[in-house]
């Protein structure tokens, strides 16, 4: 187990005083078996009124709102975590979901509803017919398939570090052979629907002390992955970006259908066009104690 200090700093700045229009930060980390948050502080300047509510994927959402113009907004997210995931994890499939192709119960089809949708469009089926030639015979370890097409994934796009805003489409991914984690994840959630499994992405951080992974830059940011639901064992997470299965060295913040829903910190400012100068993200993750 792992005790680790999250320190995510954003800050906006603008030529002349705006007005913030209401800000929505998702930012909490998200406490599970393998996750335990023992203290959460949020610092903003200048002070706005701050609420918080869970959205539909029971995430922590934070909505900011400001009275007074400002011509420069900082956010500081302070989070200390116990890191409690196992780096060779064992999960316990139920009979009826370790042989691939297999069917959800009822009650699973149902709940996990657009989560098994895909949410892009293949007119082509260049993704459809990369994802089935994963698939080995007619019937074959789940597990396994999914190991390979995380693993495949991996092999088949460079990773490259992006700032710039937005998600490829993942028949675009594919062409280009390259893309960020967001775009990998992107792409295995939607090779696993395309197969007619239920998946999610998720938005955290990666703790790296060895500097040996690949997701978050030097200066430091969020990472994305993905999990998919097995019958008996639950949401799995598969790390497309550095081929790695179970949630070791990663801290979830936030899971959704879609990528665009996970932004940590989103909002406008009215104001004039020029107005806006920069934003700088800086993440730092600590290890306080073992």
């Amino acid at each position: 187990m792992a005790k680790l200090s999250i320190k995510h700093r954003t800050t906006y700045s603008y030529r002349c005083p705006v007005q913030l229009t209401p800000y929505r930060l998702l930012l909490r980390p998200r406490e599970g078996p393998d996750l335990l948050l023992q203290h959460h502080q949020m610092t903003v300047s200048p002070e706005g009124r701050l609420a918080w509510t869970t959205d539909v994927f029971g995430n922590a959402v934070a909505t900011l709102t400001f009275s007074e113009p400002t011509s420069r907004l900082e956010i500081i997210n302070h989070a200390d975590v116990d890191l409690k995931s196992q780096s060779w994890p064992v999960f316990d499939i139920a009979a009826s979901g370790a042989t691939y192709p297999f069917l959800y119960d009822d009650q699973d089809w149902k709940d996990l509803g657009s989560l098994r949708d895909a949410q892009y469009s293949d007119p082509c089926g260049e993704l459809q017919q990369w994802a089935k030639g994963f698939v080995m015979g007619e019937r074959t370890d789940t597990l396994s398939l999914l190991k390979d097409l995380s693993i495949g994934v991996s092999n088949g796009v460079a990773y490259q570090a992006r700032d710039t805003e937005g998600t490829q489409a993942p028949p675009e991914t594919l062409r280009l052979r390259s893309g960020s984690c967001r775009d990998l994840a992107t792409l295995l959630a939607e090779t696993v629907r395309v197969l007619g499994l239920g998946a999610r992405i998720v938005s955290g951080y990666l703790y790296d002390p060895a500097s040996t992974l690949v997701g978050s830059s030097s200066g430091g940011s969020t990472h994305a992955w993905v999990e998919v639901f097995l019958p008996g064992a639950g949401w799995i997470t598969f790390d497309p970006t550095n081929r790695s299965m179970g949630s070791a060295n990663l801290i979830p913040v936030a899971v959704a259908r879609d990528i665009t829903q996970l932004m940590p910190v989103s909002g406008r400012f009215i104001g004039p066009a020029d107005a806006f100068m920069s934003m700088d993200v800086a993440v730092d993750i600590a290890c306080i104690d073992r």
